[in-house]
């Protein structure tokens, strides 16, 4: 028997977190849930989740300051609520270790989908690590064994996900990948609604790598530009 994934939930609206608890506990996900910034942190020490699902708005601590403490204690896949609408706040909460986010009003279909894609990432992510490879395009070096990368020396703090788009894209630099496409490989599903959040993303990756790195092809997708 596979062993049972662990989720905690952080959501201060009791009627949202019942309903998410239910659904992922009908899943097969072991469910934790805590309703604010503080309780977050200590269920978090305590139950040591495979994934967390954090809401943007919090009472005490917001989401942001929540996301940011649990990376550095460890890191771990965050898929962050958001309620806000706004870019900017979507790019700062990627900037502080989630690694994706959905808005709400948001489909329970939806939300598990992003779940078991963001797991699979994850698991994909650790039979990679056993490659020892270097890519460099241009001024980025992207060491995939490590997962890690550096511009000109320096290295970028990225996201998991942040990482895996960039890797994507440097398999085959100056090749155009639609967005659907980036969607399906990177994230793990694909549905055209969804495809803001590969724009998102990449907007994220320009403010940490440079504006220059990953080249936009309106109407089609993105290709990361060789030099």
């Amino acid at each position: 028997m596979a062993e049972q994934r662990r989720v905690l939930v952080v959501e201060d609206d009791q009627t949202i977190a019942l309903a998410v608890r239910n659904r992922l506990a009908a899943e097969g996900f072991d469910v934790r849930t805590a309703g604010d910034g503080h309780a977050a942190l200590a269920e978090y020490g305590r139950s040591d989740p495979d994934l967390v699902i954090l809401d943007r708005l919090l009472p005490g601590l917001d989401g942001l300051e929540v996301c940011r403490r649990m990376q550095a204690a460890r890191p771990v896949p965050v898929l962050m609520l958001t309620a806000l609408g706004e870019e900017t706040d979507v790019l700062v909460g990627l900037g502080v270790g989630a690694d994706d986010y959905l808005a709400k009003p948001f489909s329970m279909r939806e939300l598990v989908a992003r779940i078991h894609a963001l797991l699979r990432r994850v698991e994909r992510a650790s039979q990679l690590a056993a490659e020892d490879t270097i890519v460099r395009v241009g001024d980025v070096e992207i060491d995939t064994a490590a997962r890690r990368v550096f511009v000109r020396g320096a290295e970028a703090q990225l996201t998991r996900t942040e990482f895996d788009l960039l890797r994507r894209l440097a398999e085959r630099p100056g090749q155009v990948f639609e967005r659907d496409r980036l969607l399906s490989d990177v994230w793990g599903f694909s549905e055209a609604a969804a495809t803001r959040t590969v724009d998102s993303h990449v907007r994220a990756l320009r403010r940490k790598l440079g504006p220059d790195v990953v080249r936009t092809v309106h109407g089609v997708g993105y290709a990361l530009v060789r030099r």
